[in-house]
C-alpha cells in the first residue's frame, strides 16, 4: 500500500464535509489518512481535536464521513485510511460499519484506542468484509507484539515520540533508533508519523529506510488558519513535502 510515500492527514467535516472533499483531493498525497470526529481523541494534540470539536458543533455526523469517502471516491482512486476511535465503531456495529466504510471506498481501517490483541472480532469482520487493517506501534513496543501486529497489518504506523500529535520541530532521535528497530522486526512497510510537518523531516525519515511519512496537525493549522480557502494551501504545502519532489 505505500512506498515511499507522503500520507497526509484530514479531519474529516472541518470545515464543513464538501470542503474535506476538496482538501482531500487538493493534498499532494500518496494516501490519505480520513480522521472520524470524536469527542474524546486520547491520541490527538491541540489542533485535532479543536477541528473534532468544531465537527461535531455544527452537526456533522457519521453518515457523513461516509458521504465523503464516496464523493472523494467519485474523483479519486487513491488508497484511503479510515483513521477512528473504537466507540463510534462500536456503538454503529462492526459489521455496519466497516461494511458501509468499504463499500463507500475505504482501503484499509486504523482504530487508534483499539489495541492489536484485542481487535480479533473487529479483525475477523474485517477479513470477511475485505478491509485492510493498521495498527499503531510506539517506539517501546516489544519484539514479539512487532511481530504479531506485523502479521495483520497491511502497514505498521510507528508513532515517533510518545505523546500526542502536534508539529515539531524536529523529529527527534528516539523516532530513528525506534524506526531502526521496527524495519528489522517487521517485514510489512513501516510508516512514521506524530509531529512530522517539514520538508527536511520527511527526507531525513525516508532517508532513514520509513517505508511512508504521516503529515497531519501541520495541514490542520492550514485549515484552521485559511479555513474554507485552505485549498490552494494544502495544495502548495503538501506539494512541498511530497516524496517525489526529492527523487
Amino acid at each position: 500500500m505505500i512506498n515511499r510515500s507522503l500520507i497526509v492527514f484530514i479531519p474529516a467535516g472541518y470545515p464543513t464535509r464538501e470542503k474535506t472533499v476538496d482538501f482531500m483531493l487538493s493534498a499532494h498525497a500518496d494516501l490519505l489518512e480520513l480522521g472520524v470526529p470524536f469527542s474524546d481523541p486520547i491520541a490527538d494534540g491541540a489542533l485535532i481535536q479543536k477541528a473534532y470539536f468544531s465537527a461535531l458543533s455544527t452537526g456533522f455526523r457519521l453518515r457523513d464521513v461516509f458521504w465523503i469517502v464516496k464523493k472523494f471516491r467519485e474523483q479519486s482512486d487513491k488508497k484511503l485510511v479510515l483513521m477512528s476511535y473504537y466507540n463510534p465503531i462500536y456503538r454503529k456495529g462492526i459489521e455496519n460499519f466497516v461494511g458501509e466504510a468499504y463499500h463507500a471506498g475505504v482501503d484499509a481501517m486504523l482504530v487508534v484506542d483499539l489495541p492489536f490483541d484485542e481487535a480479533n472480532e473487529f479483525v475477523g469482520v474485517c477479513r470477511d468484509i475485505g478491509m485492510k487493517n493498521v495498527f499503531l506501534a510506539a517506539p517501546n513496543t516489544g519484539e514479539e507484539r512487532l511481530k504479531a501486529m506485523d502479521e495483520l497489518s497491511e502497514f505498521i504506523y510507528l508513532v515517533s515520540t510518545y505523546g500526542v500529535t502536534g508539529v515539531r520541530e524536529k523529529v527527534s532521535s528516539l523516532a530513528f533508533k525506534a524506526l531502526d528497530r521496527v524495519k528489522k522486526v517487521c517485514k510489512k512497510p513501516v510508516a512514521v508519523g506524530f509531529g512530522i510537518s517539514q520538508r527536511d523531516h520527511v527526507f531525513e525519515l525516508l532517508n532513514a529506510g520509513a517505508d511512508g511519512v504521516v503529515v497531519g496537525s501541520a495541514v490542520v493549522r492550514l485549515i484552521e488558519q485559511f479555513g474554507e480557502k485552505a485549498g490552494e494551501k494544502i495544495e502548495e504545502y503538501t506539494g512541498l513535502l511530497n516524496a517525489i519532489n526529492w527523487y
